[in-house]
């Protein structure tokens, strides 16, 4: 929306143009597209329509807030027959439509593409030596690491530990980055951050 406001003001200020400066503005448009869709990682829920369902079956999955064709994919089917107005048949249609979608925008990664991602993953230290080992260096950037035990076992003290640990250099065991800490159980203390940190 931003970037179509800013063309149109500035086609307003510059109103003679050369038919070279608009076909270099096009290319750069049409590339600008291009790398949008790249970097996306999902399929929004409009995509649907181009499968042939019908706009109020994808409005009703929006309201039932539903917005990308992966979560429509990858729920049950018993799920997308409780939004009112879908019917077993319909959910059935639009998973359908779904897994084609999902299908058509696979790709394919080479080994060798993989083993590239692969080296760039940083290991994070947790400030013991032994878990480290334990996990094979520590814990990995790019990925999601659960950490679960009895109450009082230590697992909020990692994670303490983990958001200053994430900020060190790489060669002292860091990811050189920063750490964003949600916080469902209201048990983040600062005060131990600055512990874990000096």
């Amino acid at each position: 929306f931003l970037r179509i406001f800013l063309e149109l003001i500035m086609s307003a200020v510059s109103e003679e143009k050369r038919p070279e400066e608009d076909e270099q503005n096009e290319h750069a448009n049409d590339v600008e597209e291009d790398e949008e869709e790249e970097q996306r990682s999902y399929l929004p829920i409009a995509e649907l329509a181009s499968q042939k369902i019908a706009d109020a079956d994808i409005k009703k999955l929006k309201e039932a807030k539903y917005f990308t064709v992966e979560s429509v994919a990858y729920i049950p089917r018993k799920q997308l027959t409780q939004i009112k107005g879908l019917s077993e048949v319909k959910a059935e249609k639009i998973q359908a439509a779904a897994y084609k979608l999902l299908a058509n925008n696979m790709s394919f990664t080479t080994a060798s593409e993989y083993y590239k991602k692969r080296e760039e993953v940083v290991k994070i230290t947790t400030g013991s030596n032994k878990l480290d080992d334990l996990l094979g260096g520590g814990i990995e950037t790019g990925s999601i690491t659960e950490i679960f035990g009895e109450f009082r076992t230590g697992k909020t003290q990692i994670c303490h530990m983990l958001c200053v640990t994430c900020q060190f250099p790489v060669s002292s065991g860091g990811a050189e980055g920063c750490a964003l800490y949600i916080d469902t159980e209201g048990t983040f203390r600062p005060k131990r951050v600055a512990q874990c940190a000096e």
